[in-house]
Order: structure tokens, then sequence, then C-alpha cells
């Protein structure tokens, strides 16, 4: 059974409100979730990752893991928060040397940068989030391809 994609796009002005969004969308995001953040560099996938994750719960500081590949940070509900930058990957058969697999399980959050990179290797993403440059701020289209991923959409856009 498959579903049709459901879409939200949106402006964000500047960081302050990239940093707002990734709070509100983790203040609502109990489960475990998968997030591809695509677009060219500098349009704000980091900003809206290290806004998630340290809404989630984690207090320390959250470093762009482009040389490491992954970061794993604790997060509320008993959940893993991974952090992936594809950017610098050659092949995606490299993630499984890495045992990336593991990661994308039923309990934890994967955000995952530069996921062309790693085609073919990914799980199918609950969002996929297309940043984009524009002229005063960046934009924003949310791609939901799963029930939790629209779900989630509902959730957090029902106010935003």
């Amino acid at each position: 059974m498959s579903i049709s994609i459901q879409t939200h796009q949106c402006f964000l002005a500047d960081e302050k409100q990239q940093v707002a969004l990734a709070q509100k969308v983790a203040q609502c995001l109990k489960t475990s979730f998968v997030f591809l953040l695509k677009g060219n560099l500098g349009v704000g996938k980091t900003t809206f990752a290290r806004g998630f994750v340290q809404a989630s719960g984690f207090d320390g500081v959250v470093k762009s893991p482009t040389y490491t590949l992954v970061e794993p940070y604790p997060i509320t509900y008993n959940r893993m928060c991974y952090h992936f930058d594809l950017y610098r990957l050659g092949d995606p058969e490299e993630l499984e040397f890495t045992g990336a697999r593991d990661y994308f399980n039923e309990n934890d959050v994967c955000l995952v940068e530069w996921p062309e990179k790693g085609e073919g290797f990914l799980p199918v993403a609950d969002w996929i989030c297309e940043f984009s440059h524009h002229e005063t701020g960046r934009n924003l289209l949310i791609s939901a391809a799963t029930n939790k991923g629209k779900k989630l959409m509902l959730q957090v856009f029902s106010d935003f």
C-alpha cells in the first residue's frame, strides 16, 4: 500500500525562524523518525539539525559531522538522534561498513544532510526537507512520505 506525498512550503526569514521551526518539530516528535535534509551549502541544514537536537533535550555542543560522518546525541524519550553529514561520502556502501544501518531503527531519530550521497542505502524518509536560498531568507519545502510524516506535519503546522 502506498501513500500519497503531502507537502508544506514555508519561508524562514532568518536563522532564528529556522531554529524556532526545528524546536517546534522537536516538541511534537515523540517517536522514531527519518529526516532527509537537502539543499546547497549554506542554506540551513545544519542550523535546523542543531536546533532540533538541542530542543530534543541535548544540552551539549552540537557539531557538524562533516568529517566524522555521524554524530550521536542522547535525546528525550530514551532515544538517540543520529546526525549524518554525507557530503564527503565517496560511495553509499561506506555507510554499510560503518554500521549505519543499525541507526535507522524503530526507536531513534536520524537527520541526514546530503542524502543524495547515500542513495540506495537510506531507508524511506518520513520527511524530505528541501532548503533553498531566497533573497531575504530561506525557502523550505517539506514532503511527508509516510503516515508518520503526515501526522507530524499536521501537528507542527497547525499553528506555526
